[in-house]
């Protein structure tokens, strides 16, 4: 069973505040008998109306995109940028799963699962997320022994422990290239851990988030994610593994 409210949003109808108003003003039927008590809970089985028309529930779905960089995470943008919801055909309102910044890259999950959304970027869950980042500078061992044990960031705020890999060092035009996993996923993360030691960011590409990669997929382009990979993220998050075949 689900909120009235949730179930009103997800069918595409008004957000879930304004959901909330239209229950509070008598306007939502169910099984024919208004109803005016918010965390009412219905049934997939209950016939709901709003202002005397029937909502089609949603199926779940579930997509990954390689985002590319000048695309913003929402699904409108108010100075007419491009936004991630533009790269999917998709007859339902999917929104994405966390954010990657409009200059960063990579895979992005997009969803009308809610509950899906929340367990995904919910700081206790923790799932690993994985990227490939070149910056400004040669990044020093104990530099990187802070970043790996967690840095105070901004706002004063600690990060939890991480693993970066060196990929490479240019000397000659004073750029370092690694990977680097973290298992949370704050503002402008990777970007501000840099910036503790005066470094900026000139490439943020996600190459993974859980078991999702970007393999297959170009720039741009997104596919549906399979029943087993939605369960296999739903296992890292409850339990931290995979789940084994």
């Amino acid at each position: 069973m689900e909120r009235l409210q949730k179930v009103i949003a997800q069918a595409g109808i008004a957000s879930r505040r304004k959901a909330e108003e239209l229950i509070v003003q008598g306007k939502v039927k169910v099984d024919g008998e208004v109803i005016t008590e918010l965390g009412y809970k219905v049934t997939k089985q209950q016939y709901i109306e709003v202002d005397g028309k029937g909502i089609k529930k949603e199926d779940k779905v579930y997509y990954v995109v390689n985002k590319p960089k000048k695309y913003i995470c929402t699904n409108s943008d108010e100075h007419d940028r491009a936004t991630v919801g533009e790269l999917i055909d998709c007859p339902y309102r999917i929104y994405p799963v966390g954010r990657l910044d409009y200059e960063s890259s990579g895979v992005l999950l997009m969803t009308n699962d809610g509950d899906f959304t929340n367990m995904m970027i919910h700081p206790r869950y923790h799932i690993k997320k994985t990227y490939n980042v070149i910056i400004k500078g040669i990044l020093k061992i104990e530099e990187l022994k802070q970043l790996e044990q967690g840095v105070v960031l901004d706002d004063g705020v600690q990060t939890l422990p991480c693993k970066i890999k060196i990929t490479n060092k240019d000397t000659t035009k004073g750029q370092t290239f690694f990977e680097i996993t973290i298992q949370e996923g704050r503002n402008r993360q990777i970007r501000r851990m840099m910036e503790v030691f005066g470094h900026e960011v000139t490439l943020l590409h996600r190459k993974s988030f859980g078991c999702i990669t970007d393999k297959g997929l170009n720039m741009g382009e997104y596919r549906r994610l399979k029943p087993f990979e939605v369960k296999q993220l739903r296992s890292l998050a409850e339990s931290g593994k995979l789940i084994v075949d």
